[in-house]
């Protein structure tokens, strides 16, 4: 990776998306475009600054930024939070190493200490905790999306299918007195449940469905044999 030409705004390092393409080794294109479908991710002040009009201008002008620039209605330049997200789009390993270096050598900037005073300490704690919270929340809401995506597909287990049988059992035995009519019932009954939820077996039930199964089975009647 080439030195890269060092970039300011707010008092931090950016980099220009033609910048951010080179480093990680694609297409500038590519770059807009992971942005464009994952724009809602990216959060501006926190992964990009947004320049319009005369302000993008005379950014451009002050930093001698390639003047194919001017002729985009905006400017984005990448903090480091930014290029994070970037990489985790392209996930290649050239992307992963061109970061480490970014975050090793341009964007980690050796600066003067500021001392904060109470009310900057508390505002800026504040700021932190407000952010950490809210990444939290985003976390669990996704875990809890996978929990319920995995329990929607998970079947019986051992003691349920034990469960269903014996409702099965149960059922049969209190609406057919003659045994040689029970095997019939017993293939009658584990066509319309395979019928009724859409499995192969009643092994194949989902564990949300089991209630409705037993309610199912306790409610079966057998079909009426003409003679």
């Amino acid at each position: 990776m080439d030195q890269l030409q060092i970039i300011e705004q707010n008092g931090a390092r950016v980099l220009t998306t033609s910048q951010l393409a080179e480093s990680y080794g694609a297409d500038k294109q590519l770059i807009v475009n992971n942005f464009n479908r994952n724009k809602d991710r990216y959060k501006e002040g926190k992964h990009y600054i947004s320049l319009q009009g005369h302000e993008k201008n005379n950014f451009i002008d002050l930093n001698q930024i390639e003047l194919g620039s001017k002729n985009a209605k905006v400017l984005y330049l990448w903090t480091e939070k930014g290029a994070w997200l970037h990489a985790k789009s392209l996930n290649t390993d050239q992307a992963w190493d061109a970061y480490e270096m970014l975050v090793d050598d341009y964007y980690s900037v050796k600066q003067q200490v500021k001392v904060l005073s109470e009310r900057e300490q508390l505002m800026a704690s504040m700021k932190l905790t407000l952010e950490t919270a809210q990444e939290i929340t985003l976390v669990k809401e996704e875990v809890k999306e996978v929990r319920t995506m995995v329990e929607q597909q998970i079947t019986l287990d051992h003691g349920e299918q034990r469960r269903v049988q014996k409702a099965i059992a149960h059922k049969v035995y209190e609406t057919e007195s003659d045994p040689d009519l029970r095997p019939s019932r017993f293939r009658e009954l584990h066509r319309e449940i395979k019928d009724r939820f859409g499995v192969a077996s009643y092994k194949d039930i989902k564990r949300k469905d089991i209630l409705a199964a037993i309610r199912y089975i306790e409610a079966w009647l057998p079909r009426k044999v003409l003679t």
